[in-house]
C-alpha cells in the first residue's frame, strides 16, 4: 500500500516567520511559496508550512499509488474518515483517517 512517509505538514501560526526558520533549518527554498501553503523538498522528502492546519495538527503522509484502494484498504481495518480525498492542486489528492487510538494518518496520491 504505502511507500514510505514522504510529506509531513506542520501547521503554523505565522507563515512568513515560519518560511524564515524552515529555510534556514532546510538549507533550501521553498518551490512552492503561497499564502495558503509553503512547501520545500529535501532529498525527496517535502516538508510543507500549512497557516490554515491546525485543525488537523501535523501530518505524516503516506505516499501511495492509488488513494481510494489505500482509503478503502484503511476504513476496511476500523479507521474512521478524518478528511474525504481532496484535490490540493496540480492533481495531487489527499485523505486522512483516525485510527482506534485517535491519531491521525495521512495518504498522498502524487499525479
Amino acid at each position: 500500500m504505502n511507500q514510505g512517509v514522504k510529506t509531513i505538514i506542520y501547521p503554523v501560526k505565522d507563515i512568513a516567520r515560519a518560511k524564515v526558520l524552515f529555510r534556514k533549518l532546510l538549507g533550501v527554498e521553498p518551490y512552492a511559496d503561497q499564502p495558503y501553503y509553503v512547501g520545500f523538498r529535501v532529498n525527496g522528502q517535502e516538508i510543507g508550512l500549512d497557516p490554515n492546519g491546525h485543525k488537523a495538527g501535523m501530518t505524516a503522509y503516506y505516499d501511495v499509488d492509488n488513494i481510494k484502494q489505500s482509503l478503502q484498504s484503511l476504513l476496511g481495518a476500523g479507521a474512521q474518515i478524518q478528511q474525504e480525498i481532496k484535490d490540493v492542486g496540480g492533481g495531487k489528492l489527499i485523505a486522512s483517517v483516525k485510527d482506534a487510538d485517535g491519531s491521525i494518518i495521512g495518504i498522498i496520491q502524487s499525479p
